[in-house]
């Protein structure tokens, strides 16, 4: 009798713990169309010129969908897949028409140590294949840890190449240290030269590519559409996801200030706020689990011009974040119990395209 009423008693607990993600509205508004069909982990997409698109699969493939035919790519560089680690985001140049290069964020096993650690690499298709092939950036060193490879990668209107990389998992020393790979938000030239005008191109035994620090796991990036600004989101703990505005030399504070715990439940820090560190724009707790980030900037949704877009991968929903004067002001979730919501695209002629693990790459449709 008291192993039932035990039983009752965790359901109850799981039950209140399952509702805590239930402050946002739900908006049944809108639908879907499955768009490519029976993807495990579409970890990235983009589209490209002739509007067909280029899918990254987290074990290792690039696909090319055109047509309703799904092409797989040869010719990639070795893959550590294991954990958060794998093929990550896909991006193009913003001159892709004239040049034909492509970018691509994954955990690589190059380089000091065992296991392996995220790398850009840039290259062009030809008849279905990677060729001239160029590693841009490989963090070091290596560890086996299975978490935190971040990354999105985003160009800004200046052609400047952005990428982010996690902490992986090492929390108390890589993010605060800018002598040290990881936990940071990069920027390079498009051939993977360093700006002369990165912040810390004259530090002493700094890694001259960062251009942002103090970060945990920034799985979201995207340019503003009408300010130009960086706007990333990251994975907090227990609590303590946020979306920052990222600026030049910057650094946002984790671990040393978090609106995040354990996830044991134990305190990280009793501090939210510190001179000479960010604050968020915003910060879920608890969290959502954040992945993939767009800001809507056509007319095909009306009212929600000018929203970004975050998808959640812990209660399987899209988040719509209405903005006003640099603020979220309300959250609603749209496709609520899709699934894992990985990443998130503004397609051709202004749709929503939002890559679902074990769908595919569906399109947002609002009624």
């Amino acid at each position: 009798m008291r192993l039932k009423k035990l039983t009752y008693f965790l359901l109850f607990l799981i039950t209140l713990t399952a509702c805590a993600q239930d402050k946002n509205s739900v908006n049944n508004k809108n639908t879907h169309e499955v768009v490519v069909s029976d993807l495990t982990n579409p970890w990235g997409f983009v589209f490209l010129p002739d509007n067909s698109l280029l899918i990254t699969e987290k074990e290792g493939k690039i696909i090319h969908f055109k047509n309703d035919t799904k092409t797989e790519i040869e010719g990639l560089p070795e893959i550590y897949v294991r954990g958060q680690g794998g093929l990550l985001d896909i991006s193009i140049h913003p001159n892709y028409k004239n040049n034909g290069w492509i970018y691509f964020s994954y955990a690589s096993p190059k380089g000091e140590g065992k296991g392996g650690n995220t790398a850009i690499m840039r290259a062009k298709i030809k008849n279905n294949t990677l060729i001239e092939k160029e590693l841009l950036y490989k963090a070091e060193p290596n560890t086996t840890k299975g978490q935190h490879f971040g990354s999105r990668i985003v160009f800004d209107r200046e052609g400047y190449l952005y990428f982010s990389i996690g902490e992986r998992g090492e929390r108390d020393i890589n993010p605060q240290d800018i002598t040290r790979d990881c936990g940071k938000i990069y920027r390079l030239n498009d051939d993977g030269t360093i700006p002369k005008d990165n912040p810390f191109v004259d530090s002493k035994d700094a890694k001259k590519a960062i251009w942002s620090y103090g970060h945990r796991n920034p799985q979201g990036m995207e340019i503003h559409p009408e300010t130009k600004d960086i706007w990333t989101h990251e994975h907090g703990p227990k609590g303590g996801d946020e979306i920052n505005i990222i600026r030049k030399g910057k650094n946002y504070g984790w671990p040393i200030i978090t609106y995040g715990k354990n996830y044991s439940g134990t305190t990280i820090t009793n501090q939210t706020e510190k001179k000479g560190m960010e604050q968020p724009l915003h910060y879920w707790d608890p969290s959502i689990a954040p992945s993939g980030m767009a800001f809507i900037s056509s007319d095909k949704y009306g009212d929600w011009k000018g929203s970004l877009l975050v998808g959640s991968l812990k209660f399987s929903y899209l988040d719509r974040c209405e903005i006003k004067n640099g603020k979220v002001v309300k959250e609603e979730r749209l496709l609520d119990g899709i699934g894992r919501v990985r990443a998130i695209e503004q397609g051709p002629y202004g749709y929503i395209y939002v890559g679902v693990e074990n769908i595919g790459i569906v399109k947002l449709l609002r009624l």
